[in-house]
């Protein structure tokens, strides 16, 4: 028998899909100037945003910032309290839940354990009175798709967790929606099984080609899947970007603290060229210098984003003169397999982490809890943040 046919790439489609940089490109789903309030609490503060087709779209955010009232709003279970929400150029306000073109996958899978895998997938159709004839055949592929084929006979309780949001992930998907709406759906798997399922998702959504809407508050599942991600905070968005954005170039403090792991070090301006800023801190030895054309101006209150693997640590102090010095002594050490956290405390008593990747096996540690270390990084690794 021949080799199966292989697996066509999916990287240079997500890499050429950018609607959202389109002038002219139409948003499938709109949140327009949408305010969400119970009572005396607003729950969404008059927000807007644009998702386009095809897209794979997170919400991310801690809990009780807004995300899932967000999404219940377009699944039809809330009304906005001000503003309309769009759907391929339909204001949904006032349509019943079953009449919107979405679907929504729960966290809790909500699989009905009398019935069967395929009964389970086939549920939706029924109700929508789809053709037996047609029905079967959308359920065996849904198996396919979900690679379940030989598990169409057994109950829920017979499956794995990830077997069973297999399930619930193909039955939200049986009646084709235009947008399929994920709530949490990975929260009950394994750590493990979590990474493999996320990898999943991202390949079932192009291959589909439809647009998926997920909430999250999990920050490495958003930037696995999504891509863009909108960071919530207290019913507003804080920024919209590609995760490569949203972790390289956050907006904000709220957003580099929120997206990984970050020094955030305190400065004053001390002279801006356009091209370059320098900074003064009482956290380092000498002046900080930041490649950055962001408009500020001396004396001005900043901050200096600094991800740990953009740090360099060293047991010899740099030359003199040099910029971007941190000097303290190794208070904590976390070895992780692959790479190892070194949190490092200045005279000033602050903790600034540093990650170096063990590249090679741990035998003798070169840097070790006391040392007296010093820590560098180069002027455009770091972000300048004002707010």
């Amino acid at each position: 028998m021949p080799p199966a046919p292989a697996k066509a790439a999916l990287g240079p489609v997500r890499r050429a899909f950018s609607p959202w940089n389109d002038p002219d490109a139409v948003p499938l789903i709109r949140f327009e100037n949408v305010t969400k309030k119970y009572g005396d609490f607003t729950a969404i503060d008059n927000l807007t945003l644009n998702i386009y087709e095809r897209e794979f779209f997170a919400l991310l955010g801690p809990s009780g910032c807004g995300k899932t009232t967000l999404m219940r709003m377009l699944a039809g279970f809330d009304e906005p309290t001000e503003g309309r929400v769009i759907l391929a150029g339909q204001d949904l306000v006032g349509v019943p839940p079953y009449r919107r073109p979405v679907n929504m996958m729960f966290q809790s899978y909500a699989l009905f354990p009398h019935m069967s895998v395929a009964d389970n997938i086939a549920f939706g159709l029924k109700q929508a009175n789809v053709p037996r004839a047609e029905r079967d055949e959308r359920v065996k592929e849904m198996l396919r798709l979900v690679k379940l084929e030989k598990f169409g006979a057994r109950k829920p309780h017979q499956l794995s967790g990830g077997q069973r949001q297999r399930v619930a992930l193909a039955r939200s998907l049986a009646l084709k929606p235009k947008v399929l709406l994920l709530d949490e759906p990975l929260g009950a798997l394994d750590k493990k099984l979590r990474e493999e399922t996320q990898f999943e998702l991202t390949d079932l959504q192009v291959t589909l080609g439809m647009t998926f809407l997920i909430v999250t508050h999990d920050q490495e599942e958003a930037m696995t899947v999504a891509d863009r991600i909108a960071v919530m905070n207290q019913g507003e968005i804080i920024q919209v970007a590609t995760p490569g954005e949203i972790y390289e170039q956050p907006s904000s403090r709220y957003v580099a603290d929120f997206i990984g792991d970050v020094n955030i070090i305190p400065a004053k301006v001390a002279e801006a060229d356009g091209q370059a800023i320098r900074l003064a801190s009482a956290w380092t030895e000498g002046p900080i210098e930041i490649a950055t054309s962001v408009p500020t101006s001396p004396g001005a209150d900043a901050w200096v984003a600094l991800r740990p693997e953009k740090v360099k640590i060293a047991l010899q102090p740099p030359a003199p003169g040099t910029a971007n010095v941190l000097a303290g002594e190794v208070w904590d050490i976390g070895y992780l397999g692959d790479l190892s956290i070194y949190r490092v405390k200045l005279s000033s008593g602050e903790i600034v982490k540093a990650q170096v990747s063990n590249a090679t096996r741990l035998v003798e540690r070169p840097i070790t809890w006391e040392d007296k270390v010093w820590l560098t990084w180069a002027p455009e690794q770091a972000v300048l943040l004002t707010n």
